[in-house]
């Protein structure tokens, strides 16, 4: 979109309205912010429009809201200045609408300790996410959906990916589904990102054997030419030429300089699978929306170490891939990309 466009709709009623829409969502059905609740909004200079919206849409329902803006040096991953960590620690709740994303930080991790601070972050949101995509969906009916499939889960370990595009994948379960992602953040100490809504597992370490092929998006650039990727006992083993397989590449061989020749051998394990439920969104180059579009899938490579696994690397890389048919033993989770969740 150009930048004269994107300023005509940032002037507009129906934008300003839209904005506060979505933020009023987030604050009362996501949230549900009480009026005796102390809340903190942190954002930055390029996310300062959707900072705004969200302390106007909190400040509606109450008057301890709080906003900080974070310097233009803040880079991913880097921790946000003292102030700001001592802050978080003190809130009911956090909202981070920040470029980078600040979710692994000791700063959030700290504020999450206190056992009292809810979090809600929305790293790398703009605008038109914002007030458009899958930040606009129906949060308390995707909680409903969501808790409706756990029960399809039981006692089903073994799970098969194909797609048009030629992914043909099986794999068994190392825990339990997670149905969670909702978008419904109510509870003290959740932490949880916007926009919301994936059902996601982990695959039981060297049990996943067979072809993947991302065609959606990776790392939240979207796809020219398809990344083929072949699995071997959980570990990726082979990557077809593509615009993304140098850097791929690199980023992993670099984590694996200072590892065992044991640990480099399964830095490119697969960590997690899982598929979208979120009706609004779509596969726009954006990690946090394409990986809960309602119907894709998503493999997610690296550090496994959240589920007990052995790759504790610190890193993730994930794709999406298009139209998948997701099977478990005698139930179609998804079927070419629409979502059917029933027994055979």
């Amino acid at each position: 979109m150009s930048e004269n466009r994107e300023n005509e709709i940032e002037d507009s009623d129906d934008f300003v309205e839209s904005m506060l829409t979505s933020a009023r969502s987030i604050i009362r059905t996501c949230l549900q912010i009480r009026s005796f609740e102390t809340i903190l909004i942190v954002t930055d200079p390029e996310s300062s429009v959707i900072g705004r919206a969200l302390y106007e849409a909190s400040a509606e329902v109450t008057d301890r809201t709080l906003m900080m803006m974070m310097p233009t040096s803040h880079k991913k991953g880097s921790e946000p200045p003292d102030y700001v960590a001592e802050l978080m620690r003190k809130q009911d709740v956090v909202i981070l609408a920040t470029k980078s994303s600040m979710t692994h930080t000791k700063a959030r991790i700290n504020a999450s300790k206190t056992g009292r601070t809810r979090i809600i972050s929305m790293p790398g949101i703009s605008e038109l996410m914002f007030s458009a995509g899958g930040m606009t969906a129906d949060y308390n009916a995707l909680q409903k959906e969501l808790s409706g499939l756990t029960s399809l889960f039981r006692r089903k370990r073994d799970v098969k990916v194909t797609s048009p595009g030629g992914t043909n994948i099986t794999f068994s379960i190392g825990a339990k589904w997670r149905t969670d992602d909702n978008g419904i953040c109510n509870r003290p100490g959740q932490v949880m990102n916007l926009p919301s809504g994936r059902v996601f597992v982990f695959p039981k370490e060297e049990t996943m054997n067979g072809t993947i092929v991302i065609d959606g998006s990776w790392e939240g650039k979207l796809i020219v030419e398809p990344i083929i990727m072949e699995i071997e006992n959980g570990v990726v083993t082979n990557i077809s030429e593509s615009e993304f397989t140098e850097e791929i590449n690199l980023t992993f061989d670099e984590v694996s300089k200072s590892l065992n020749k044991n640990k480099a051998a399964i830095v490119k394990t697969v960590a997690e699978f899982g598929f979208g439920m979120n009706a609004r969104a779509k596969v726009i180059g954006n990690l946090l929306e394409d990986q809960v579009v309602r119907g894709a899938a998503h493999f997610i490579l690296g550090d496994n170490s959240a589920y007990g696994g052995k790759n504790n690397i610190g890193l993730q890389m994930r794709g999406v891939i298009l139209k998948p048919t997701i099977e478990l033993k005698d139930i179609d989770l998804v079927k070419d990309g629409k979502i059917v969740a029933r027994r055979n």
